[in-house]
């Protein structure tokens, strides 16, 4: 998805609130951003306090929408560098369009992946009449890739186990030596807990990893703390498990990966290390070169608001 916020601000990795080595966890408030024509969503990645949770740097929580009588959600074509686009709903289908000639709806429980490297263009629509409920998150590629040929895979089964009544879907990584198709290029996790009854449980974590723990519907109780849908849980690496209590019916995102060495700037819809890189890929989106051509979608392009 693409960030419609008319001056957005460069964000530099660097610039994140520093944890005394007493504190093991931060409670990051989601903020509500703009995306397509008029659907508004939380973003609880990059925040102001914290721009990256292992190679994860971005995370909007879009829903539940309901779009029945409305445009819709509708993002036209725009440009990505740097980056993997993971795009994953619970509810409702979105139809994406790429430069590279893709043409795929996602429906709940798949996962589409897209990888810019040194770029590409997409659109993302919802259908007519719908409800829509999702996340879409970026992955930071590091600088060994961050150049390669851009390429789109659809994933439409997802590994999955159960743990004391949890449904666990490993999105991303490896979780109890189950590991997910998703091809990344960092060492990150993602999962999906759904609780099948009131259940509480000692969650295994990866003690090399930070981990973010975002609701996606209830809550969830972490160390006898309540974390709800606003707020993003950050929790620091050295944990090798953590106790969580959810009630029936609740969902739960959980991203973690070992913490990412390379500083990263991140502006408008591109992941890059300076000034520089995304200011050209600003000037080949505007001039038509680079990012090729998304066809199909009926509406206008994105341009890049300015760049200060």
């Amino acid at each position: 998805m693409s960030d419609l916020i008319k001056t957005p601000k460069i964000l530099n990795s660097k610039e994140c609130l520093t944890l005394s080595p007493t504190c093991i966890s931060q409670k990051l408030r989601t903020h509500r951003a703009l995306v397509g024509d008029d659907v508004t969503i939380r973003r609880a990645l990059p925040h102001r306090d914290r721009k990256t949770i292992g190679a994860w740097c971005f995370l909007d929580h879009f829903g539940p929408l309901d779009l029945t009588n409305t445009e819709g959600l509708r993002v036209g074509p725009h440009p990505h560098i740097g980056l993997q686009t993971f795009t994953y709903p619970l509810v409702g289908e979105i139809l994406h369009r790429d430069s590279l000639g893709s043409k795929q709806k996602i429906q709940p429980g798949q996962i589409n992946l897209m990888t810019a490297g040194k770029g590409i263009s997409h659109s993302e629509e919802s259908l007519p009449d719908t409800i829509l409920h999702g996340v879409q998150l970026w992955i930071a590629l590091p600088d060994g890739v961050r150049h390669m040929e851009p390429n789109f895979i659809h994933y439409e089964n997802i590994p999955s186990l159960k743990l004391d009544n949890l449904q666990i879907n490993i999105l991303a990584g490896e979780f109890l030596n189950l590991v997910s198709p998703v091809k990344v290029y960092s060492p990150l996790v993602g999962l999906e807990l759904i609780a099948m009854e009131d259940t509480t449980t000692n969650l295994p974590l990866n003690p090399k990893f930070e981990y973010g723990i975002l609701p996606l519907i209830g809550n969830i109780e972490i160390a006898n703390e309540i974390v709800d849908i606003d707020t993003l849980l950050y929790l620091s690496c050295s944990k090798p498990s953590m106790p969580v209590r959810v009630k029936k019916g609740s969902r739960i995102l959980i991203i973690g990966g070992e913490p990412f060495q390379e500083d990263i700037l991140i502006w408008w819809n591109f992941v890059a290390r300076t000034k520089e890189e995304m200011i050209e890929a600003a000037n080949a989106w505007n001039n038509h070169t680079t990012f090729g051509e998304v066809k199909g979608y009926q509406g206008k392009e994105l341009t890049p608001p300015p760049l200060k």
